[in-house]
């Protein structure tokens, strides 16, 4: 991976671990497993510039989710993505996952959580680069399910920065995971929200009023609304964009279209994340560039929403 071109600190707030795993160590952990696969790797876990869909986008994820199934592949998952992270420029990032997708041989919730959260210690160690670790409740999942991650957190909250809800908006719901996250805010968990990607600005009402989140993953489709960009303008809610996905997934048409640069001329505080750096192939340094390149991004912008990035972590001392 090249170095960064420039000085300014950067801050990952949006970062999947099963979207992000390098193609070479899911076919090193494939072959470990004895797992066949039926194409060069980098087909099966490298999306389309236009994916069309947010479902088409997930199923390259599928295989390294497979591959993440014991503790050691988590570890080492997570070390590689600080690594990754430290070429790439940044000092603090965030990385999520949804520890119930990782039971599938039966390693609990709670040793996952671990495994991760070793993988990113070591990575501190080697590199320096601060981290923080959310966990995922799922859309589509049950409000039992989603009640037990946000306890699994609570469990382990000197090693958990945050709760997220991620999963499709279009069909599902945040209303039904709201005791998910009302357990995170009585104990002073911070929380985020996926919404505005695939649906519209109502999905990103609901992750403020009902789920009380301090930032919003994507909200892409929240400039129809003026109160809500009041609102989000107001109480500073952060927006953790993610370009090459959001084009990918169809949340926006191209990047020439994409909402950043007039939300944070109109001082709504805009992050840029990579979402998944495997499944979009990308990293920061790719997303400022082609930010450059199709809506001319200068390092005032940059700077700007890293500003905000770093204003809106989720940091604890425990986790830098």
């Amino acid at each position: 991976m090249s170095t960064p071109t420039t000085r300014i600190p950067r801050y990952e707030l949006h970062c999947h671990l099963d979207g992000s795993v390098r193609p070479d160590t899911v076919a090193d952990l494939a072959r470990e497993q004895d797992i066949a696969l039926e194409r060069p790797v980098r087909e099966l876990v490298v999306a389309s510039a236009h994916c069309g869909s947010l479902t088409t986008f997930l199923t390259y994820i599928d295989l390294p989710l497979q591959v993440l199934q014991n503790p050691d592949a988590l570890t080492r998952a997570a070390l590689e993505l600080v690594e990754d992270w430290k070429a790439d420029g940044v000092v603090y990032g965030e990385v999520r996952f949804a520890p119930q997708l990782h039971g599938r041989h039966g390693m609990p919730p709670d040793e996952a959580v671990q495994a991760v959260a070793e993988g990113l210690a070591q990575g501190r160690a080697t590199t320096g680069v601060g981290t923080g670790l959310l966990l995922c409740c799922l859309r589509h999942q049950s409000p039992d399910e989603s009640l037990a991650v946000a306890e699994t957190a609570l469990r382990h909250r000197n090693i958990v920065a945050g709760l997220d809800l991620a999963g499709d908006e279009t069909r599902y719901t945040a209303q039904p995971h709201r005791a998910a996250f009302d357990l995170a805010h009585g104990a002073g968990l911070p929380c985020t929200v996926h919404a505005g990607e695939a649906a519209g600005p109502e999905s990103m009402w609901e992750a403020i009023d009902i789920l009380g989140a301090r930032r919003i993953g994507h909200g892409v489709r929240c400039t129809s609304d003026t109160a809500l960009l009041n609102r989000l303008r107001t109480d500073k809610i952060a927006l953790e964009m993610c370009p090459t996905s959001n084009v990918q997934t169809g949340a926006v048409p191209s990047l020439s279209d994409h909402p950043a640069t007039p939300l944070l001329a109109n001082g709504l505080p805009v992050t840029i994340s990579t979402d998944t750096r495997t499944t979009s192939d990308t990293t920061l340094q790719r997303e400022f560039n082609s930010l450059r390149h199709s809506i001319g991004w200068t390092g005032q912008h940059e700077t700007l929403a890293q500003r905000n990035a770093a204003q809106a972590s989720f940091s604890t001392t425990s986790e830098q």
